[in-house]
């Protein structure tokens, strides 16, 4: 996941550490707690890969990389070829590991950047997923709703409305990614009009 985001900011443009940072915790931040640590190894081990690239040079003329002081706010991060195929790879991955809940918000937070088709995919199996999920909290709360308190009950019922509200949200967004990916209909011509001159 964290190889994911970084390959998909870096897409964009070149980064210092503390930019991509930044922009990380923008972009994690909502989904998943992402921890600082896990960044600088993770960024050796896609340097290692050939996935990026390291720039120490004149930090201040790369686009989109503010200036910083301070030695690591000197180094610039930018893909290299391999590391921008690397990236359409994962975009490309539309099985469980791009439905789960640790990795579908990043998917999510590039869709922009994925074919429709696997975008479509992807919803679909988040869906499938919270559906599963759904039936499942449905037949605990039948089984024990006599049992619990009124606070746990309330609890349970508040997970169940909210596995709704987004199966709902799933729906809503497959359908419109099919309204827009089905090709125009090419008009048929008129008999009447293919003799006129």
């Amino acid at each position: 996941m964290l190889e994911l985001a970084i390959l998909g900011l870096l897409h964009g443009s070149p980064l210092h550490g503390y930019e991509l940072r930044q922009r990380l915790k923008a972009t994690l931040g909502t989904f998943r707690a992402f921890s600082y640590g896990s960044l600088y190894p993770t960024l050796r081990r896609m340097k290692e890969a050939g996935w990026l690239c390291e720039d120490d040079g004149n930090a201040e003329v790369v686009a989109g990389a503010p200036a910083l002081t301070g030695r690591r706010g000197k180094v610039v991060y930018k893909l290299t070829a391999e590391g921008k195929e690397r990236f359409q790879e994962l975009l490309a991955e539309a099985g469980p590991t791009s439905w789960e809940d640790e990795t579908f918000g990043v998917h999510f937070a590039f869709f922009g950047q994925t074919d429709p088709e696997v975008r479509v995919r992807i919803l679909e199996g988040r869906r499938s997923r919270l559906e599963e999920r759904r039936e499942g909290v449905r037949t605990t709360l039948a089984r024990t709703r006599s049992r619990l308190d009124r606070y746990t009950l309330q609890l349970q019922e508040h997970g169940l409305e909210s596995v709704e509200r987004e199966v709902r949200w799933l729906t809503e967004l497959i359908e419109t990614e099919r309204r827009s990916t089905v090709p125009p209909a090419v008009p048929t011509p008129n008999p009447e009009e293919r003799g006129a001159p």
